[in-house]
C-alpha cells in the first residue's frame, strides 16, 4: 500500500498503479479512508457497576445493605435458594427493583453462589409422552426413597405421592418397612385429603416397577377405587421426573444435612421438612408460591399454571 501511495503521489494514474501492483480499487480506497486506531486505547467494558438499588417507592438502598439482606435470607428460610429465588424474595419482601443479573453479581461477590450441576450430554430415547396435565388431581406420581439412620445402622423408607400440576406432596409414608399394604394405605389417605375418595374422576397414579406397585394388592385396590395405574418402562426414571426431582430436593436439603441417631429423630425431621416443602418453600413452577398455597388458589380459580406435558 505504501508503494502505491508513492507512485500515485508522483502523478501516475491510480488505476494503472493498482493494476501493476495487484491491489483492487476497493481495498485501496478502504485503506485511504480508514481512521487509524488510537494507541493505548482503554477498554471500559460497558457501563460502570451501580453502587445502589432503588425500591418501588424511589428510596435508595446501598449494595452493602442488599448484601446484608441476602445473608439474612441465606441464614433463614432461603438457605437452599439460588440467585433466582433470592432475587424474587428481595423484590417481594424488601420491595427492591433488582434484576437477576445484579443478584447474581452480589451473590458472586459474597461467594455464596450454589455450585452448578454438570449437565452430561445424552441422547433421549424415543418414548411416547401423550399426557397433557392441565389441572390438579389429574396425574400423581409415587416412588420410594431410602434414608439412613447412623445411630441404629439401618435404613428407613420414604414414599411420597406428588401432584404433577401443583407440586404438592399429597400424602406420604415413612417407616422401617414399605410393603404393598403401606402403599395402599397411603394412596387411600391421599384420596381422602383431596376429597376424591367418592369422586367419579380420580387421578392417574404413575409409578415405577417396584415390588409394592406390581403387587396384586395394589392392582386390586386401584381397580376397586376406579383409578388408572400406569407403570413407566424399565430404566426410564425421566418419565417419573417430578417425584424424582422431589427426592433430589429431599436428599440435598434434608437427608444430607442431618445425621440421625434414632428412627424417631429421622421421622420428626423428614415430616417437618415435608411440611416446610408444602407450606413454606417456594417453587418456580408454581409462580414462586408454596405448593399448598398454589393449590388453594387453583381450587378458587384465582391463578393458572402452564400445562405439563408428559
Amino acid at each position: 500500500m505504501d508503494i502505491a501511495r508513492k507512485w500515485i503521489s508522483l502523478g501516475y494514474k491510480i488505476s494503472l498503479v493498482l493494476r501493476i501492483i495487484g491491489i483492487s480499487r476497493s481495498t485501496y480506497y478502504h485503506k485511504m479512508h480508514k481512521r487509524p486506531k488510537p494507541k493505548n486505547r482503554i477498554h471500559t467494558g460497558g457501563r460502570p457497576k451501580s453502587h445502589y438499588t432503588l425500591t418501588k417507592y424511589g428510596a435508595i438502598v446501598s449494595n452493602e445493605q442488599v448484601k446484608e439482606w441476602i445473608c439474612e435470607l441465606i441464614a433463614g428460610e432461603g438457605y437452599a435458594y439460588g440467585y433466582l429465588k433470592l432475587g424474587y424474595c428481595l423484590r417481594n419482601k424488601f420491595n427492591l427493583i433488582i434484576n437477576k443479573k445484579k443478584v447474581y453479581r452480589l451473590c458472586k461477590e459474597l461467594a455464596i453462589l450454589r455450585p452448578q450441576r454438570k449437565i452430561n450430554r445424552h441422547y433421549p430415547r424415543k418414548l411416547t409422552r401423550n399426557r397433557l396435565v392441565t389441572a390438579s388431581n389429574q396425574l400423581w406420581e409415587v416412588d420410594i426413597k431410602y434414608g439412613y439412620i447412623a445411630g441404629e445402622d439401618r435404613f428407613f423408607f420414604i414414599m411420597p405421592i406428588i401432584d404433577v400440576y401443583d407440586r404438592c406432596i399429597v400424602d406420604y409414608h415413612i417407616g422401617l418397612c414399605c410393603e404393598a399394604k403401606d402403599a395402599v394405605a397411603t394412596l387411600k389417605r391421599a384420596l381422602f385429603k383431596r376429597q376424591l375418595f367418592t369422586a367419579t374422576e380420580k387421578p392417574v397414579i404413575r409409578s415405577d416397577n417396584g415390588p409394592q406397585f406390581i403387587s396384586n394388592l395394589f392392582d386390586m385396590t386401584c381397580r376397586e377405587l376406579n383409578m388408572e395405574h400406569e407403570r413407566i418402562p424399565f430404566k426410564t426414571p425421566n418419565l417419573n421426573a417430578h417425584i424424582e426431582s422431589f427426592h433430589s430436593i429431599l436428599e440435598e436439603e434434608c437427608l444430607s444435612r442431618h445425621e440421625f441417631s434414632s428412627y424417631a429423630e429421622a421421622y420428626e425431621t423428614v415430616t417437618g421438612f415435608i411440611r416446610h416443602y408444602n407450606n413454606v418453600r417456594i417453587h418456580s413452577a408454581t409462580h414462586y408460591l408454596a405448593p399448598a398455597e398454589c393449590y388453594q388458589l387453583l381450587m378458587r380459580n384465582q391463578m393458572h399454571l402452564k400445562p405439563v406435558r408428559l
